[in-house]
């Protein structure tokens, strides 16, 4: 049955709607809750159907499909502020979620689910013909999902801070992302009738968190995170038994082969602290490589801050998007395709395209700890990275109540972190794109990691990161033989202001964001041993190249 909003939905509306500065609602809109879907496997997907007040309105629907629940905050960031706006907005629980029957298999059932939920769609009375889809992070999943085989409906797409790609993500360049795979594991496989509310998940989360850490630390790591989820969550089990991402099991998590086939306009959104912001730069290149009208916004926010900090900007964004796409006469054209926030001088800029001009400039490590602009004449610098203490994440693309840009003196104070920087600027400094490091090191253990990260220092001396990445060395390298490496730390937008400093950071792992590299060569599921390793930096040919795309790029 459908019902109009109560006042307090109608005034949380008006709140939203205000600090969020969303154009006027254009219409009433109506509930339908539990809208039942049957999929071929005989499963039930319910749904909650938000539409226009006028049973007759002829308009479009946007597909939601997220393992989350349908109430707080999706309902109100996106059922009732689109259906408020002239569209029907089915909001639908995934397989074995919040309502909707069978086994919830994460990220593996999506794609036939999916389509099964468009063959309904185009049952339905209400349905005029014209799809679009929306979604952040899982749900942005399960669009890419959809797009394996995109139906003829679809008009428009709106993908937030989501992968095509889950298993590189979960093995990322062959580390498992320990903390954000099993601490999401474990936070999703509570049955959705037991889960708490806002502010039991608060507290849940509190309790939890030294659970975690001895989750994070346990070996070996399969025991140990079985006792974390008490027998919840077997993909877990799963993900660690299979490390190959050649293996098949990983097909159903990795929707590559959309990025082939859409044709359809997309608006990516990201974030440069985000968990994802790798896949989203990929989306939009495939996709406008392919000449697909494309449009991308990367913004200064952690994988959460999406919802909240940025709901402002996207949310007024992806309405502009799906009108201007479906023939709204209230659309509000995007000036320019790309939109991207420049850390350091808080501006946005507006461009054709991504990335922009650059002149790559070279700074070059040294053994007294300088970042200087000519190669020195020789020299080293080494570093003992030891698992059983294993170097602690700091900030960065987390799912942590700590993520994002943080201080890193208390880090960059251990023995096992190597930092390299550069005299105060004279003059400030802006690059945007992928920072590049090409490394020249030994290592007197073949098992070992490489963490490479990018700080601004300050003039009270706070060293801010900015990106970073981490890298598997090649195994088949021996003890003490010459590795190089060109390591592509993920994208960035920033501007280091005159008398700031910039910071090269070189370590091996950032633990609990990534598994430790066990130094043995053990499986990561059943390792249990642990072996040090001596890491050297080798001067004179490693250097780290910059995109920059200010005047001040030849002022070093």
């Amino acid at each position: 049955m459908k019902a109009a909003p109560g006042l307090g939905a109608r005034a949380v509306d008006q709140i939203l709607r205000r600090l969020r500065k969303l154009p006027a609602p254009r219409n009433n809109y109506v509930v339908e809750r539990t809208v039942r879907t049957p999929t071929r496997g005989g499963s039930v997907l319910l749904s909650d159907l938000y539409s226009p007040a006028d049973p007759d309105a002829d308009t479009a629907t946007i597909l939601i499909r997220t393992p989350y629940g349908r109430g707080m905050p999706v309902d109100a960031l996106w059922g009732r502020t689109f259906a408020a706006r002239g569209y029907h907005v089915l909001l639908q629980s995934v397989r074995g979620t919040f309502g909707s029957t069978g086994t919830f298999r994460p990220m593996a059932q999506e794609a036939e689910d999916a389509q099964d939920t468009v063959a309904w769609l185009r049952q339905q009375p209400w349905f005029n013909g014209n799809l679009a889809t929306m979604g952040m992070s899982y749900v942005a999943f399960t669009q890419w999902a959809l797009l394996i085989d995109p139906p003829p409906e679809l008009r428009a797409s709106v993908m937030i801070a989501g992968p095509h790609d889950f298993s590189s993500a979960i093995w990322e360049d062959g580390a498992f992302a320990l903390e954000t795979f099993l601490g999401w594991s474990e936070r999703n496989s509570v049955p959705f009738d037991q889960q708490p509310g806002p502010i039991g998940q608060l507290l849940g989360r509190r309790r939890s968190g030294e659970r975690h850490k001895e989750a994070f630390t346990g070996l070996p790591l399969a025991q140990a995170a079985q006792a974390l989820l008490e027998g919840r969550a077997p993909w877990v089990q799963e993900w660690l038994d299979h490390p190959d991402l050649a293996d098949p099991y990983w097909q159903p998590y990795n929707h590559t082969e959309a990025l082939r086939r859409i044709q359809t306009p997309t608006l990516l959104v990201g974030g440069w602290q985000d968990v994802f912001i790798g896949q989203t730069v990929a989306q939009y290149e495939a996709l406008r490589s392919r000449g697909i009208d494309v449009a991308m916004t990367l913004g200064p926010w952690t994988h959460f801050a999406h919802l909240l900090k940025g709901s402002a900007v996207i949310d007024n964004e992806a309405l502009d998007w799906l009108d201007s796409h479906l023939g709204h006469p209230a659309a509000r054209r995007r000036p320019q395709p790309v939109r991207t926030f420049v850390t350091g001088a808080d501006t946005w800029h507006a461009a054709p395209v991504w990335p922009p001009e650059s002149v790559e400039t070279a700074w070059y490590p040294t053994a007294d700890g300088a970042l200087v602009g000519s190669a020195p004449a020789g020299g080293h610098s080494s570093f003992r990275y030891d698992p059983s203490d294993p170097t602690p994440s700091t900030g960065g693309r987390r799912l942590s109540s700590d993520s994002g840009v943080q201080d890193n003196r208390e880090l960059e104070a251990r023995s096992d972190v190597l930092t390299f920087t550069t005299p105060a600027l004279a003059a400030s400094l802006e690059f945007e794109g992928f920072p590049v490091l090409e490394a020249f090191l030994s290592v007197d253990n073949p098992h070992a990691d490489l963490f490479v990260r990018l700080c601004d220092l300050d003039a009270k001396g706070r060293s801010r990161n900015l990106t970073d990445v981490l890298i598997r060395l090649d195994p088949t390298v021996g003890p003490g033989e010459l590795h190089h490496v060109t390591v592509r730390l993920n994208p960035c937008a920033h501007r280091l202001l005159a008398g700031h400093r910039l910071r090269l950071q070189i370590s091996g792992g950032s633990h609990p964001q990534y598994a430790r590299n066990l130094g043995t060569g053990e499986p990561v599921a059943t390792g249990a041993g642990l072996k040090a390793s001596v890491h050297t930096l080798h001067h004179g040919s490693t250097r780290l190249i910059l995109p920059v795309t200010s005047a001040a790029a030849s002022t070093h």
